[in-house]
């Protein structure tokens, strides 16, 4: 596929405004473009570009109903009130329901997404930090604070140091100031009684939730941002396919 010779394929553009490195949209977005051309702009891996609700698998009532919310989602947007939080352990679909929102709302409504790992949402926010002036350069930020749609995934995996606290704290207050919608995924539970997990010796004991990770700012602003949380109760759907594959 042939990409833009001022966006890489991006959708947005270098510019340089008072001095400062920073980016604006590229007039290339406004081209008709396939599926595929979607996905990659919206930088989603290309493991996950099957993900859609016709290939999601409900087969519990925890799923259908997640499942229903992210559906519900795409098809009212851009008539929603709030974004979508979804919880839920490692494997059970999460990510899929969050990519599943962005293919039908850039392909269906040509709205335009974007996909980030929280991971790497912090590597980037590190490695372009500037000590000396305590901010994070423009350009890296610029994306994720602009772009309509924006799904961050596995927030919380790493814990963050009291600047990227901040850094992420400005990101998803421009982006509720702005009225844009944010959906978020987390493997964490939200609240301590649900944080309860067997050790190797059959006791129990509280893991982290969400809060501990993110801290009470930033879990405050998600609560207004998208209400009442979506989590999924389903085995690891990854483990459940390998397992029966071995059987068989």
């Amino acid at each position: 596929m042939k990409q833009c010779a001022l966006c890489g394929g991006s959708g947005w553009r270098p510019v340089e405004r008072d001095g400062l490195r920073a980016v604006e949209s590229c007039d290339c977005r406004n081209q008709p473009r396939s599926e595929n051309w979607w996905m990659e702009r919206a930088g989603i891996p290309k493991r996950y570009h099957h993900c859609d609700f016709a290939d999601f698998n409900a087969l519990s009532d925890s799923l259908s109903y997640a499942k229903i919310k992210a559906l519900g989602f795409a098809d009212n947007y851009p008539f929603v009130r709030e974004g979508l939080l979804l919880l839920g352990n490692p494997g059970v679909g999460k990510t899929h329901l969050a990519i599943a929102i962005l293919k039908q709302l850039m392909t269906q409504k040509g709205v335009e997404t974007l996909f980030c790992s929280y991971q790497h949402l912090l590597q980037r926010i590190r490695q372009s930090y500037d000590p000396v002036s305590l901010s994070t350069e423009t350009a890296v930020l610029q994306p994720i604070l602009d772009t309509e749609v924006v799904a961050i995934d596995d927030l919380g995996a790493n814990r963050v140091s009291e600047w990227v606290e901040d850094t992420i704290t400005y990101v998803l207050n421009h982006r509720y100031n702005e009225k844009k919608a944010t959906i978020l995924t987390s493997n964490l539970p939200d609240a301590a009684e649900d944080a309860r997990e067997r050790t190797p010796g059959g006791k129990f004991r509280i893991a982290e939730t969400l809060t501990d990770r993110i801290g009470l700012r930033v879990r405050s602003r998600l609560h207004e941002m998208c209400g009442e949380p979506v989590t999924i109760h389903a085995d690891d759907f990854r483990q459940t396919v390998r397992a029966h594959q071995v059987v068989g």
